[in-house]
């Protein structure tokens, strides 16, 4: 790795943040003398210091640390398929199918959360529409096969009565799609932790089989784009939360709901996959 061209890209970047070497020290919890050293060519910061570096001036870690001379070319994706194109295969998918409440989810969701965006990727400029989550889900389980009417509707709707203020009542498709929703939103218990919750909730979503494959796919989408979004501290959190609870669950669809065998080797292949890779850069 070469200091002085780490130490250079450090101060450019630091100065289109319009950040002095003071504030990008108090930032990252070291002295400005540490930052300067790094600047001009003295010392290299080490793997974790330039970690914070990269997420404080919000640019990718290998742009800091790329040995080539001159520009980085890289592009980061603010959505990995747009929402647009996604909703259409959705909708034509239904249409074809039969699935009245897909349908009908559809549209309701696309009310429901309109003005509501995606948190986002901290090497991406562009916002991202927060249905662009729920129709990448549907996507997803219809990839994997799946094409059960309550469980694509429900897909689309999990996090309306979460984020939004609707009921359950109110959503306009099945007992059964609603139940699948009621399951995997997550709701604090009066008297319990939030861990202790969170356990509750995992009991509860793994006695019903749709529940556990919406689930898992949720838990995919979000694994899928979390090293954009989240802090290092985050990001350690949920790999913690993923491996307790929905690689369990996972075993648990194999083991119990043979329909879903199949997809829940591929959903825990990604998973497992992404958050390994992730593991070796924290």
């Amino acid at each position: 790795m070469n200091t002085e061209l780490v130490g250079k890209r450090i101060s450019e970047n630091r100065k289109k943040l319009g950040l002095t070497q003071e504030q990008l020290a108090q930032k990252i919890n070291v002295s400005p003398q540490a930052v300067s050293k790094w600047e001009n060519g003295r010392n290299l910061p080490d793997i974790e210091n330039l970690f914070l570096i990269a997420d404080v001036l919000k640019i990718p870690y290998s742009m800091l640390t790329d040995d080539e001379k001159g520009e980085l070319v890289m592009n980061f994706r603010s959505r990995l398929f747009h929402e647009d194109n996604m909703f259409t295969r959705v909708k034509t998918t239904a249409q074809l199918e039969g699935l009245k409440n897909t349908l009908c989810a559809l549209d309701f969701m696309r009310k429901k959360h309109e003005g509501q965006f995606r948190k986002g990727s901290k090497f991406a400029t562009e916002s991202v529409k927060y249905i662009n989550h729920p129709l990448m889900m549907a996507c997803h389980a219809l990839a994997l096969g799946i094409k059960d009417d309550s469980t694509l509707a429900a897909i689309l709707l999990h996090d309306v009565v979460e984020d939004t203020q609707t009921t359950l009542e109110e959503l306009p498709v099945s007992d059964e799609a609603r139940q699948i929703v009621d399951l995997v939103t997550f709701r604090m218990i009066d008297g319990k932790t939030k861990e202790e919750s969170k356990q509750i909730y995992y009991d509860r979503i793994k006695d019903n089989k749709n529940a556990c494959i919406v689930k898992a796919i949720d838990r995919c989408n979000n694994v899928s784009t979390m090293a954009g979004c989240f802090k290092r501290e985050k990001l350690i959190e949920y790999i913690d939360e993923t491996e307790k609870y929905i690689i369990p669950l996972l075993r648990i669809i194999k083991d119990e709901y043979s329909e879903y065998s199949n997809a829940a080797f591929i959903v825990k292949y990604q998973i497992i996959s992404l958050i390994e890779s992730i593991k070796s850069l924290l």
